[in-house]
């Protein structure tokens, strides 16, 4: 899993709730999912790529957390284009159905790194273990 950049944590539980602070596509080496350099110097994005590593990247940050995708109760997502939305669409429904998470999608000027297309921040619900 990446560092965060900056002093916050990866996610913060309060009681039954895990708040999963905004997430990337960043890998734990620093390189970036979905942005590949092409042959004229410049990068390809691949919103589906980075879509589907931020998802992952929660997956892991819930799961140290100790819950799963199924608790996630609620999605925001931030684009840096609306014209990335199918692709993100299309591989959102991979992991969540129509009966998932609520959720809202805005579109953003930029995000920390020119490399990223996506961030996403979710809110699960997990029953505390009590024992």
């Amino acid at each position: 899993m990446a560092k965060p950049r900056g002093a916050f944590p990866h996610f913060r539980r309060a009681g039954d709730f895990i708040f999963v602070s905004g997430t990337s596509s960043r890998r734990a080496d620093d390189s970036i999912a979905g942005a590949q350099p092409d042959t004229a110097g410049g990068y390809v994005f691949d919103i589906r790529a980075q879509t589907r590593a931020v998802i992952e990247n929660i997956r892991d940050i819930l799961a140290s957390a100790g819950a799963t995708l199924a608790d996630v109760v609620e999605v925001s997502t931030y684009l840096v284009s609306m014209q990335d939305f199918p692709g993100y669409n299309e591989v959102y429904g991979e992991f969540f159905g129509y009966e998932g998470p609520a959720r809202t999608t805005v579109a953003v000027a930029e995000l920390p790194h020119p490399h990223l297309r996506i961030e996403i921040k979710v809110v699960a619900w997990r029953r505390r273990d009590t024992r």
